[in-house]
């Protein structure tokens, strides 16, 4: 009686268990919904926010545009309704110096910004541009600057307009303060950098992110993840996140509700579910033992004539009883007992019948026992990896498979047979004779009863497949002109190498070169002789650089080089002999000669780069300056732009 109890009192606590659990999932993927609507839906809000300033800038640069530059004492953006979008308005010449605030600050006349990321970034792409985060050198206030460029008639830079948004004051940031999700629950904003722009709490303004090397769901956020899941807040409580990304800002909407509040409804309803079940238990007691005390009279017999049964007394049990259930069980298990006779009978061919299949089987498949011992190959693995016959249980493939492969194969296929796991794994397979084979192996235990039987595998040939990936991975990161690796190939040598810098200090080199006088070519030649040039180029400048150096065409006319472990005094020379490789090249149509030359522009990583961006913007300068400095020569960026 007392183990009935208890039964019955586990079955209780695992039903309330499984209730827990379940509306804790359910309600928990409720609530990861809203959030994620919710982030959505501010990231939407922030985005559209975004838009109408830069708009609205745009709209005041083309005003601006036709009177520049001006007078010293004219007012171009003097515009009182700009100002229910910005807190200060500021008119930049195109050399970096502030011509005009409105409201009119003294103090912010002739002030050069040309060390702020928000000029450079509009002077280099010339588009529209919100920065992040930056402390005003007269209010030492926080602010945001939303940025347009301003071009002159030929479309060249010609200064830029800037709106500034305060971070603690502004309406624009405010408003997402005052969002709540439930009691605690919050909306918060972060920049690119992964500085804090909106918090309910504004001690937490302008708290920089510290970065958990990928492990958290911010980090994700912030190189463009979108989602939901569980983190930690600031005071160590357990909650929902939910992130958003608003892209014309380059920002992160974070939502974030506390999982004591999520979680408060099913923790009511299970107390209320315990009593219930408490009372419950009280109740069937009595009830289960009068049952118990009607049944065990016929089990007992039940439980002797098996025991004959198997002991071979009895060929069938014969119980007669009230109880339907013990009857069935009863004819049930006559049932499965001649089953059984008749399984036994016929077990001799059906192991027969298997060996047949295994045999004529096209699959490679091999049979080995529970240490991993191969007892069985069938003659499709054996035509597939080289042996001759039937049979082949003291073979050593195993020595076949390549080097580079060979241990590793080894050790997760003992791992797989310690801990009882499926076993998966792809390596390259030397045969005795013919080229080297992919080959997939897949091994899955064989249980009876719960008891290791052994282990049943298949071999098949991948080697197309792996053929046609690489193949499929060469084309996505080279230009098929040159056979050089292409922007997306290049940038991600490139982020590695930025790795290396930041994990090793191990400096890199990157130069960036444009092809001068190339136009006359494609006009006058065809595109045809301006294919030819680039080929030629390509062919000439490879035999130049180290190997483990990366070469690659940008597109168009654009050409980088990335020297792993150089510094810009060692690759002077790669870039001397660059330069007088091409100019000496050339290329003739109907009797003309083409020559091209370089403007070409090196730069080094520094301590203060947070991304590629930096460097490749601070070489691609120094091209434009060797181009504008006459061509045909080397620049080297030393510092900072």
């Amino acid at each position: 009686m007392l183990w009935i109890g208890i039964g019955w009192s586990v079955l209780v606590i695992a039903t309330l268990a499984f209730t827990y659990l379940t509306g804790s999932e359910l309600i928990r993927q409720a609530n990861i919904s809203h959030l994620n609507y919710e982030a959505s839906l501010i990231a939407r809000q922030v985005d559209r926010s975004i838009e109408q300033r830069i708009e609205a800038l745009q709209h005041l640069a083309d005003q601006v545009s036709p009177h520049l530059p001006a007078r010293s004492d004219e007012s171009l953006i003097a515009n009182p309704p700009l100002l229910a979008l910005f807190d200060r308005l500021a008119l930049i010449s195109r050399d970096g110096k502030i011509t005009a605030s409105y409201p009119h600050l003294e103090s912010l006349s002739d002030v050069d910004v040309t060390d702020r990321e928000y000029f450079r970034f509009a002077r280099a792409l010339g588009r529209p541009y919100v920065s992040d985060p930056l402390v005003s050198r007269g209010s030492g206030r926080p602010f945001v600057m939303v940025t347009v460029p301003i071009k002159d008639a030929e479309g060249r830079f010609n200064g830029q307009l800037v709106g500034a948004v305060s971070v603690e004051t502004s309406s624009f940031f405010d408003s997402l303060r005052h969002i709540r999700i439930g009691t605690d629950g919050f909306a918060s904003l972060i920049s690119a950098s992964g500085t804090v722009l909106s918090h309910p709490k504004n001690s937490r303004l302008m708290d920089v992110y510290e970065n958990q090397n990928g492990e958290g769901l911010l980090d994700m956020a912030l190189l463009g993840w979108q989602g939901a899941g569980q983190g930690v807040m600031a005071d160590g409580r357990q909650s929902l996140e939910a992130y958003a990304q608003a892209w014309n800002a380059g920002w992160v909407v974070k939502v974030v509700r506390p999982m004591s509040q999520v979680q408060a409804p099913i923790g009511q309803l299970v107390e209320k579910l315990w009593w219930v079940g408490l009372v419950t238990i009280l109740l069937m007691l009595p009830l289960l033992w009068w049952l118990l005390k009607l049944a065990l009279g016929s089990l007992h017999r039940l439980e002797h004539q098996i025991g004959q049964v198997a002991s071979g007394d009895r060929k069938r049990v014969d119980i007669h009883t009230r109880m339907s259930e013990l009857s069935q069980l009863a004819t049930t298990f006559n049932r499965l007992e001649v089953q059984r006779e008749e399984a036994t009978a016929s077990l001799s061919e059906r192991q027969a019948f298997l060996d047949a299949v295994l045999a004529s089987s096209p699959v490679g498949m091999f049979v080995a026992s529970p240490a991993g011992e191969i007892q069985y190959i069938n003659p499709a693995l054996a035509d597939l990896i080289g042996y001759e016959g039937e049979n082949h249980p003291d073979i050593d493939w195993v020595s076949h498979i390549h080097a580079e492969d060979r241990n590793d194969f080894v050790d997760l296929w003992r791992d797989a047979i310690r801990y009882g796991r499926d076993f998966l794994r792809q390596v390259r397979y030397l045969p005795s004779q013919g080229e080297v084979l992919w080959l997939e192996v897949h091994v899955g235990q064989v249980l009876k009863q719960g008891a290791l039987l052994g282990h049943v595998g298949t071999v098949k040939d991948i080697t197309l497949r792996r053929e046609q990936e690489a193949l499929q991975l060469w084309e996505a990161e080279h230009d098929p002109l040159t056979g050089l690796l292409n922007r997306r190939g290049f940038e991600r040598r490139l982020e590695e190498a930025f790795i290396e810098w930041q994990q090793r200090d191990q400096q890199s080199v990157l130069m960036i070169f444009d092809l001068d006088h190339f136009k006359p070519i494609n006009d006058e030649g065809g595109h045809a002789l301006g294919d030819e040039m680039l080929r030629a180029i390509a062919n000439a400048i490879t035999p130049l650089v180290r190997k483990n150096d990366y070469v690659a065409r940008q597109g168009g006319d654009e050409f980088a080089i990335l020297m792993p472990s150089c510094t810009l005094v060692q690759a002077r020379t790669v870039s001397g002999r660059l330069l007088q490789t091409v100019s000496d090249l050339y290329v003739s149509a109907e009797g003309k000669d083409y020559r091209v030359t370089l403007s070409l522009g090196a730069a080094s990583f520094l301590d203060t780069d947070a991304a590629i961006d930096e460097i490749l913007v601070r070489a691609d300068d120094a091209s434009y300056e060797a181009k504008r400095k006459g061509r045909n020569q080397i620049i080297e960026s030393l510092a900072s732009a």
